[in-house]
């Protein structure tokens, strides 16, 4: 991979992380979200190995429909409550979002696609995929945690 390619993927997964720890909106977190996400697909994919590029398309598809359900949780929660910030959130919304942040971490019981994922891809890239990529949504998971029922949220 191009030295400057490789430094503009870096500087983005950057970026994205930064946008969604210091954004207070929904919109603005799940724009860095995917940010984050786009910029490591490249990264997967520099070695054009055909498990390189199965694990980068388990990625995609695991993360496009966790985000999807960020972005279904946040709309219904802004449309209910009037609010995009991230820290009033109403009940049923809390339960989708943790879920959807869960799956955007590969917490079980919704952790399928990480060892797949890991064994297809570089170990610098799955090293940035275990570490880097993890602290934005634990972040937001963290944020939201006061708000969630635990017993509901253990028994699904």
């Amino acid at each position: 991979m191009n030295p400057t390619a490789l430094m503009i993927m870096l500087l983005s997964l950057a970026i994205g992380t930064t946008m969604t720890l210091m954004s207070h909106h929904w919109l603005l977190a799940w724009i860095g979200l995917e940010i984050n996400t786009l910029a490591i697909i490249p990264l997967m994919t520099k070695t054009p190995h055909p498990r390189a590029i199965e694990a980068a398309t388990k990625y995609f598809l695991t993360q496009a429909s966790a985000s999807a359900l960020i972005l279904f949780s946040a709309t219904m929660n802004a449309w209910k409550t009037g609010e995009w910030s991230i820290i009033l959130l109403s009940d049923p919304y809390t339960i989708t979002l943790s879920m959807a942040l869960m799956m955007k971490l590969g917490l079980a019981p919704l952790h399928f696609w990480l060892p797949e994922v890991i064994q297809g891809i570089p170990l610098s890239t799955g090293l940035i995929l275990s570490t880097w990529q993890k602290i934005a949504p634990m972040t937001l998971l963290l944020l939201i945690s006061h708000l969630t029922d635990l017993k509901l949220l253990i028994t699904m």
